[in-house]
């Protein structure tokens, strides 16, 4: 009997009214998957700081899980701690703590320059309240100069107190089992969720990846750019790619799937049909 998987969706804050209420539809669409849980994005330096938790907030209102994002660089303590009241008054026991983007046009890192550091603040201030989720990069972080470097911040922000991760996206399974057992052997216990992107456009999906640093192997880009701009086709490609990444995540032990959702239902759902993890 396979073990329970924790299945998780990500949105990001709506710029409008009707993308609010678009995101509303999708959500309920979701609600056939039983998620553990969803998570909101936070912009660069807080900047959806009031549109995150307008979000977060409204799904925990409708009794579900909640784990909103909260970046640090940039900010300070004050606000951080702000945010930290405000999530707790709301009743929600969930974050996502990340270092996050320096808004464009600002120099200053502000009071956190890591997010070991926001994690040890967050445990500091409110003790066991949160359980925190931090980002992991299987194929390392784009700024890290080596992979050591990358897995040493990793493990400091164990160290600090989180208590699960969750993976950047990739397209390369063996990237994902090597960063475990690389850790694991550093001593790391905590559950490591990988993250998953459905592909809806390839070239979109090819400029991010470049932006982001996740690699996007050549064989697959290669079956992509065959296909030109057959849209249909794309998706089916992408279907067929995601599921078997997926399938042989969880074979391999992988404790769950968080989906990068895009505020869009139809592939995850899809995808989760064809792993049977819908309910």
């Amino acid at each position: 009997m396979r073990q329970k998987i924790e299945l998780s969706i990500e949105f990001f804050p709506p710029q409008t009214a009707e993308g609010v209420e678009k995101l509303r539809s999708v959500q309920k669409r979701f609600a056939a998957l039983n998620p553990d849980f969803y998570s909101v994005t936070f912009g660069a330096g807080g900047a959806t700081r009031e549109r995150t938790f307008d979000i977060a907030r409204q799904i925990k209102a409708e009794g579900f899980r909640v784990a909103p994002h909260l970046s640090c660089v940039g900010s300070t303590s004050g606000k951080i701690r702000e945010i930290l009241e405000d999530y707790r008054s709301a009743g929600i026991g969930d974050v996502v703590a990340l270092r996050g983007d320096l808004p464009s046009g600002t120099a200053e890192a502000g009071e956190f320059r890591h997010a070991a550091e926001l994690v040890e603040f967050i445990r500091g201030e409110t003790g066991d309240h949160f359980h925190i989720k931090v980002a992991a990069y299987p194929e390392w972080h784009p700024q890290a100069r080596h992979p050591r470097d990358d897995l040493s911040g990793f493990v400091k922000k164990v160290g600090a107190g989180a208590n699960s991760a969750i993976t950047q996206y990739f397209y390369n399974a063996d990237a994902y089992f090597h960063f475990v057992d690389d850790v694991r052997a550093l001593g790391v216990t905590i559950p490591i969720v990988p993250g998953v992107m459905p592909i809806n456009s390839f070239s979109k999906l090819a400029r991010f990846s470049d932006n982001c640093g996740a690699e996007i192997p050549r064989w697959m880009r290669r079956k992509f750019e065959e296909l030109s701009d057959d849209t249909d086709s794309i998706k089916k490609l992408g279907l067929d790619l995601v599921t078997s990444l997926c399938e042989r995540l969880l074979a391999g032990g992988a404790p769950g799937l968080h989906f990068f959702s895009m505020n869009q239902s139809a592939l995850t759902l899809e995808i989760c049909s064809r792993l049977g993890l819908s309910s």
